[in-house]
């Protein structure tokens, strides 16, 4: 018995030395809705959906005015923007 009260006595005393630390931007494990309005903005422009490309950038623009996407979202709709001759 005395084995085991041991081994748990160990155990308990080293979980703190197993818990993660706090994560931050850099260790993130899971993308923010930003970066994912980003990546699926780059599938459309890709797949040759202009249209909704655009739109997804403007959403990045409007609504995540924080983002680290939201300068390189308003570059890209600066490219895409049909000129007043072209329309």
């Amino acid at each position: 018995m005395l084995g085991w009260r041991a081994l748990t006595v160990t155990l308990l005393l080293g979980a703190p030395l197993q818990c993660p630390s706090r994560a931050t931007a850099d260790r993130a494990r899971e993308d923010g809705a930003d970066e994912a309005l980003w990546h699926l903005a780059e599938r459309f422009g890709r797949e040759g959906y202009d249209a909704a490309r655009r739109e997804t950038l403007r959403e990045i623009v409007e609504r995540y005015p924080s983002s680290r996407f939201r300068a390189s979202a308003e570059v890209a709709l600066d490219a895409s923007t049909p000129t007043d001759a072209a329309r």
